[in-house]
C-alpha cells in the first residue's frame, strides 16, 4: 500500500494474521493507508512501547490490535499512547477467545479500549469503527462509508428476493 498510514495494526503473534488481516482488507477498501506489525506486550515489551509511543509523530490517528490468550496487547498499547484503540479479541486457547475477550473488554477507567467481537469478523468492524473515527474529518470517506452501507442493504434485499422466490417454489 502506498498511501501514508494513518491506522497501525499490531498482532501479538504472526499466528493472528489470518484474522487480522480482514482488517487491513477492509481499510484497503476504503483506500486508508495502514501498516502491520507482530509485537508482543509480554515476549517484546521495549518494542511494543517504542512503537505506541511514536505512532502519533509518525501520523498514525488509531491503533487496531489484535491478541489472544491473556491479550494485554491493546491494554498496555492504550496506556502508552494517546490515540484510540481498538482490541480485536483472538481464538488462541481451548477457550475459543473468550479469554481474549475478557481480557480486552475489561479495561481498567482511564485506559479505554474500544472491544470488538471475537475473531475475523472483529476484524473487519475494527477497520470500519477506524474508517467511521477517521471520517468524523473526512467526507469523502464519509460517503464511503455510506455507499458501503447502502451496498450491505441492497445485498440482503437481493437474498431475500432470492429466498422469497424459492418459498414461492414449494
Amino acid at each position: 500500500m502506498n498511501k501514508k498510514p494513518v491506522v497501525g495494526i499490531l498482532m501479538g503473534s504472526d499466528s493472528d494474521w489470518d484474522v487480522m488481516e480482514e482488517a487491513g482488507k477492509a481499510l484497503q477498501g476504503f483506500d486508508i493507508g495502514f501498516e502491520m506489525m507482530v509485537t508482543s506486550a509480554h515476549r517484546t515489551p521495549e518494542r511494543t512501547h517504542e512503537y505506541t509511543k511514536t505512532a502519533a509523530e509518525r501520523g498514525l490517528k488509531i491503533l487496531i490490535v489484535g491478541a489472544g490468550a491473556a491479550a494485554h496487547l491493546a491494554g498496555v498499547v492504550a496506556a502508552t499512547t494517546p490515540l484510540p484503540v481498538i482490541g480485536v479479541p483472538l481464538s488462541a486457547t481451548d477457550l475459543k477467545g473468550m479469554d481474549a475477550l475478557l481480557a480486552t473488554v475489561q479495561m481498567p477507567g482511564g485506559i479505554p479500549v474500544a472491544c470488538m467481537a471475537i475473531g475475523k469478523a472483529g476484524a473487519k468492524n475494527a477497520a470500519i469503527y477506524a474508517a467511521r473515527i477517521l471520517a468524523l474529518s473526512d467526507s469523502g470517506l464519509a460517503a464511503k462509508l455510506e455507499d458501503f452501507r447502502i451496498e450491505m442493504a441492497e445485498a440482503v434485499e437481493k437474498k431475500d428476493q432470492a429466498l422469497q422466490l424459492r418459498l414461492a417454489d414449494l
